[in-house]
């Protein structure tokens, strides 16, 4: 017979698994937005988050999103102090799974915090090479308000004081992030200045034993670009895992 610790630890991964097919989209088939290129909703399609859902909170498929889950977890079982971030968050979708992930645990004493322009992406700027041919400002589709993605949250039961938004660019908002450790970091920016600003303001505050989760690094080479420049420049060489097509991580060994 189970024990109470076993039966209530089943609860929680079961409540994990249907958020997680929930947030992608896949729990009731949502069909792809029309930008996506795609005709109808595909399974293969959406866990490896080729498609953008059209009303689903994530756009990042089933492999990347059991990625965030599985190493919220991982750090939660180690014992690593910080907080849960991701810079990036259309909809916001993963963040949902980090809070998620700290409810079915019961934790109390870790934040999510969620940063974001909340208008969609930015023209390139002037002095980021990498991100000249950027068309990503151009889709409307991911400008989601913060009001939006705070709606999102409560429809989830998952809108209270452990979430954290900042809204702005991230060269305005990261410098001054109110948080002093993170235990997972997710950057999901795409473009090259995005990323660095990320891994310049942030990459410090990540624990040992820590994530740091790359959403396109297989994808964008602008995000690539700035990853490999900072890891080279900080002389980090721990291997970067594949999630996904897309996706990739790692996790931090050294101070």
């Amino acid at each position: 017979m189970a024990s109470q610790g076993e039966r209530l630890a089943a609860v929680g991964a079961a409540y994990l698994d249907l958020m997680r097919d929930s947030l992608i989209g896949r729990l009731n088939q949502d069909p792809p937005l029309p930008a996506s290129k795609v005709d109808r909703y595909y399974e293969n399609v959406r866990d490896k988050g080729w498609d953008w859902p059209a009303n689903a909170p994530s756009m990042i498929g089933l492999q990347r999103m059991e990625n965030v889950r599985a190493e919220c977890e991982r750090v939660l079982a180690a014992d690593v102090p910080g907080d849960f971030m991701e810079t990036g968050v259309w909809r916001g979708g993963a963040c949902m799974m980090m809070r998620a992930v700290l409810k079915a645990h019961g934790i109390t004493d870790r934040r999510v915090i969620a940063a974001d322009s909340f208008t969609g992406f930015p023209q390139p700027a002037q002095g980021a090479a990498a991100d000249d041919t950027s068309h990503l400002h151009t889709f409307g589709e991911f400008a989601v308000s913060l009001e939006d993605v705070q709606a999102n949250f409560a429809r989830y039961g998952l809108l209270d004081d452990q979430v954290v938004f900042l809204k702005g660019l991230f060269k305005d908002t990261l410098p001054t992030a109110p948080v002093t450790r993170l235990a997972v970091l997710r950057l999901d920016g795409d473009m090259y200045e995005s990323t660095r600003d990320g891994l310049v303001h942030l990459y410090r505050l990540l624990s040992p034993g820590g994530t740091l989760i790359a959403d396109d690094y297989f994808l964008f080479e602008a995000q690539r670009r700035a990853i490999d420049e900072y890891r080279k420049a900080h002389g980090i060489e721990e291997p970067i895992i594949q999630i996904d097509d897309f996706g990739g991580y790692w996790i931090k060994t050294g101070a």
